[in-house]
């Protein structure tokens, strides 16, 4: 097994990766944010709340310690975080919220804001991120997996790494960072190459690999579902084949995250000779957060001792808004005091310099011993306009109910809510080239949200008037990203769009009728 081979001789060893496994989770938290705060107490930052006092605290009393964290330092949102800390670094200044100059600033997909944000990337946070993905690469040790799986290639579809830089920092997708510094014994494996990797042009990226499948092995694939199902269309299409497999006979594994794989799932399997395994993982621009450690398992696990360190804050009434902001009376809870199955939204301090940081991600724990999660939404991408409460995760069981009752095959989707009068309605906009009675989609997805959240059935009877539904050709959704300027890469559609994202979404599909 040549990869793992490697691994070994380079000093990873499968003790090392699986600590974890064996050790109370919440020591293992404790000891890692005791090693962040170390290594920022003479920050800027870490001077502004005291970091030093906390860490004395962790001698005397390691509960203390943890509360008094959350005393002393205050929760931050993207915005107060930028402003306040992140913006300097950007001007060059060194110490800032992590020790050091910050060379590297990776572009979110903007899912959430307005525009791209600037997340800091630091050498320590490189390494954190290829530490998570040796240990996903040792999992694969858990599946039955034939040793030459080994030695084929790794096909990873990210943004370039041909990476801005305007005499301070460099800016990219975190994707293109972390591609550029991969380490030298894996770029063997590594497809599509430096040269192809440097493209910046999305369309003649995704053209070049075309060119270049028949030449490659590939065992492994990674990247966001959407665009991954784009390229291996365009692969058959290019060479008549009848599948993926024709090219790629060796092709076994799809790592996949960023969005839920479950809506494209079916579309995507149309394009297979044989079922492929499937791996969720959890690497956010913010750090690598977590990956799925068990074969076919519906969760992931936290990755409690790599660099960050964890909080969850209720994702209900009395934490946030209906608009999904956070209420200032809102307090974070320890991985010691949250209960499975509730949603939290995820709060996380790392070693790039983000303290007490509110992601946006809303996850839930299937169980608490083993940090295991699935991901079920974020704070703004849910509708709850008339108390209905409707999340990402009720979504995806919606559309997959769809897919199985209509036999439908659905690429994208994304939600609209409105006033109805003086009620409301919600707006479906999904992309399939099947062809379908709407009203007969907005029946059927109608029944099965109701029947997965209770609280949209009660308001369908009240104040939640309507539901519509347009199907639209999948390529709109990403001809209108790539007006917006967010084509490929890790870019995702939106499954929720509100204010101004609605309004240019409405608008684009006037215009392009």
């Amino acid at each position: 097994m040549a990869i793992l081979g490697t691994l070994l001789k380079k000093g990873i060893r499968l003790r090392d990766s699986l600590v974890q496994e064996y050790t109370n989770p919440a020591d293992l938290q404790a000891r890692e944010l005791q090693k962040l705060l170390l290594r920022a107490r003479k920050t800027a930052f870490g001077q502004r709340y005291a970091f030093l006092s906390i860490l004395k605290k962790f001698r005397q009393n390691e509960q203390e310690a943890l509360q008094l964290f959350r005393q002393q330092v205050p929760i931050h949102d993207y915005d107060s975080l930028y402003a306040g800390w992140w913006q300097r670094q950007q001007a060059g200044e060194k110490n800032i919220t992590w020790p050091g100059r910050t060379r590297y600033f990776a572009l979110s997909s903007g899912t959430s804001g307005a525009s791209s944000k600037y997340i800091p990337i630091t050498g320590s946070m490189v390494k954190a991120i290829r530490k998570g993905g040796i240990r996903q690469m040792l999992s694969l040790s858990k599946y039955e997996l034939p040793d030459s799986l080994f030695t084929k290639g790794i096909l990873m579809l990210g943004g370039s790494t041909d990476l801005d830089f305007n005499g301070t920092y460099f800016s990219g997708d975190l994707s293109g960072i972390t591609a550029g510094r991969l380490p030298i014994w894996f770029q063997r494996f590594y497809k599509p190459g430096k040269t192809i990797s440097r493209q910046k042009n999305w369309g003649e990226k995704l053209d070049q690999i075309v060119e270049m499948a028949p030449k490659w092995d590939i065992g492994i694939i990674v990247g966001v579902p959407a665009w991954l199902q784009i390229l291996m269309e365009k692969i058959i299409e290019r060479y008549g084949l009848k599948h993926i497999h024709e090219i790629w006979p060796n092709l076994q594994i799809f790592v996949h995250g960023g969005v839920s794989f479950s809506p494209y799932k079916k579309s995507f399997e149309k394009l297979l000779g044989r079922p492929l395994i499937y791996m969720e993982t959890y690497l956010a621009s913010e750090g690598f957060l977590a990956f799925q450690a068990k074969p076919f398992a519906p969760s992931m696990r936290l990755l409690l001792n790599n660099g960050i360190y964890y909080e969850f804050i209720p994702f209900d009434q009395q934490h946030f808004d209906a608009d999904g902001q956070l209420l200032p009376e809102a307090e974070a809870l320890t991985l010691q005091e949250v209960e499975p199955g509730k949603p939290y939204a995820l709060l996380i301090s790392t070693c790039a310099g983000a303290w007490r940081y509110l992601i946006g991600d809303v996850i839930a724990f299937d169980q608490v011993k083993e940090a295991e999660i699935r991901i079920v939404g974020r704070t703004k991408h849910f509708l709850s306009l008339c108390g209905e409460h409707l999340s990402v995760d009720n979504m995806n069981q919606g559309i997959r109910a769809l897919e199985e009752k209509l036999d439908l095959h659905i690429r994208e989707f994304t939600v609209i809510g409105k006033p109805e009068g003086s009620l409301f309605a919600h707006h479906w906009y999904i992309g399939s080239s099947d062809a379908v009675d709407e009203q007969q989609v907005a029946e059927t997805l109608d029944a099965a949200l109701k029947a997965c959240n209770d609280d949209y059935a009660v308001e369908r009877a009240h104040a939640l008037k309507a539901i519509y539904v347009r199907i639209l050709p999948p390529e709109t959704f990403y001809a209108h990203m790539r007006a917006q300027g967010k084509e490929g890469g890790q870019n995702k559609f939106p499954r929720v769009l509100k204010g101004e994202k609605a309004s240019a979404w409405e608008a684009f599909i006037q215009e392009n009728r």
